[in-house]
């Protein structure tokens, strides 16, 4: 079965290479960016959703971009 890879609009710069992918294995999330797309974090729903819970409520926006 092939995958098939999503990114977020929100996530390319003018040169198109600031992208993260998702992709669906079954029961599986994968993960991958655009410019090493040989590397790929799998995980499971449950954990990306509470990853995504903490950067909705705002817990990572420390690692976010920084202005000088």
């Amino acid at each position: 079965m092939e995958l098939h890879w999503e990114k977020s609009q929100f996530s390319t710069d003018a040169s198109g290479s600031n992208c993260l992918e998702l992709a669906l294995d079954g029961d599986i999330v994968l993960l991958r960016e655009s410019e090493q797309p040989e590397v790929v974090i799998r995980t499971s729903r449950a954990k990306l959703q509470a990853f995504l819970d903490g950067a909705n409520s705002g817990q990572f926006d420390r690692y976010g971009t920084q202005s000088n």
